[in-house]
């Protein structure tokens, strides 16, 4: 049942404006954006869908095809720590939202959510419906919202109400992203610029592989990363990690404890890997590409320490199977990778890592070729 089917059988009426946003993958550059750093993901073809309609009074009202049920909130009953499960990221949205902008008197709604975007797979589903929902209710309320607006909306409701420090990276790949490109974005000056990835031009393919491992941004592992990074840029003496370079690497050694140098490490080289990245990107260069990704992915696992085993197998088959290069996207501790070959080698790639996950006991990972799309808009 898509989102507008859904919303007149929940709901008894027809929408006012549907909304819908997409899923992201990092090409490169992971926990670099809440240090002020350097980001390359794109938008994928997988989408959220929000169908919405005005109430005649505040409160909103959220449904999805996922779940059961529907939450149910006054406007100003929604503040951090007042929402708990999915409903804190559409709700929280609708918060952020009139946090920062005026709202009608009468500001209720009814939303109704469908989504392709795997949850829980490093690919943003929890982007892709902060986005919807901003556009839908943006339209609703007669907001005329910047980019930065609505990607703040969406961080602030996932920072403060649903109480994931995560940066601004996704919420940018999303509103922002293009067919066969990707969306280069300094998380510090919120600078973008397009880079086209011209994968069919030279015969290649994204590959993404689901490893089924669920993660939770608001769980210890991502927060206590943030805070490593945190500690680390005071006792240094910096705003953020992006303000180290290479160089400084030596005195963050001599300063810092084994662990919090290792975390500054990945951080300062995955920045110069986003750069070199892009300069390889507009080269034609592809197989240096390839070489940055599997480098992002061993310093993921060796110094930031949050692949699994699943995920390292996954890479390390793509590698053997003749891939470019291949690393884990998202936030870690679970979810998928991502995989740059030669397109005719899909099949191949497909096999290898059904045999690798058999005889390695884990469950059969989810394989696609995964398409570079558009970003938000509205539908309806």
């Amino acid at each position: 049942m898509d989102s507008t089917s859904g919303f007149a059988a929940t709901y008894g009426r027809s929408p006012d404006v549907v909304w819908s946003a997409p899923g992201r993958a990092n090409l490169i550059g992971e926990h670099t954006d809440y240090n002020d750093g350097f980001v390359l993901p794109f938008a994928i073809t997988e989408r959220t869908t929000v169908a919405a309609a005005r109430r005649d009074d505040d409160r909103l009202s959220v449904t999805t095809s996922a779940f059961p049920g529907t939450g149910r909130m006054r406007l100003a009953a929604i503040a951090p720590g007042a929402v708990r499960g999915w409903a804190g990221y559409p709700l929280g949205v609708a918060w952020a939202l009139a946090q920062a902008h005026p709202v009608p008197d009468c500001p209720g709604a009814d939303l109704y959510v469908d989504s392709s975007v795997p949850a829980g797979g490093g690919l943003s589903s929890s982007a892709a419906l902060e986005m919807a929902v901003a556009g839908a209710l943006a339209s609703l309320w007669g907001l005329d919202l910047s980019v930065p607006e609505l990607a703040l909306a969406g961080q602030r409701a996932e920072n403060e109400v649903v109480g994931a420090p995560t940066g601004i990276m996704d919420q940018y790949a999303s509103l922002l992203g293009q067919p066969d490109a990707a969306v280069f974005l300094d998380c510090r000056t919120r600078k973008t610029r397009i880079v086209p990835l011209r994968l069919a031009r030279a015969g290649l393919a994204l590959v993404l592989a689901d490893t089924g491992e669920r993660h939770a941004h608001a769980a210890g592992g991502y927060a206590a990363r943030r805070a490593s990074c945190e500690k680390a840029a005071r006792l240094l003496g910096v705003p953020a990690l992006r303000d180290l370079s290479a160089a400084d690497l030596p005195r963050a050694e001599a300063e810092l404890d084994g662990e919090t140098f290792r975390r500054v490490r990945h951080v300062v080289t995955e920045d110069d890997r986003v750069l070199a990245t892009v300069a390889a990107l507009e080269a034609g260069a592809m197989e240096t590409v390839g070489q940055h990704l599997t480098a992002s992915h061993r310093s993921m696992r060796d110094d930031y320490e949050i692949t699994t085993p699943a995920l390292d197998l996954a890479v390390d088959t793509a590698l053997a199977a003749g891939a470019l290069g291949a690393r884990m996207t998202g936030g870690g501790f679970g979810g998928s990778t991502i995989t740059l070959i030669d397109e005719r080698q899909v099949p191949v790639l497909r096999t290898a890592l059904a045999a690798a996950f058999a005889a390695a006991g884990f469950t059969q990972p989810h394989v696609t070729t995964v398409t570079p799309g558009a970003g938000a808009h509205k539908e309806a």
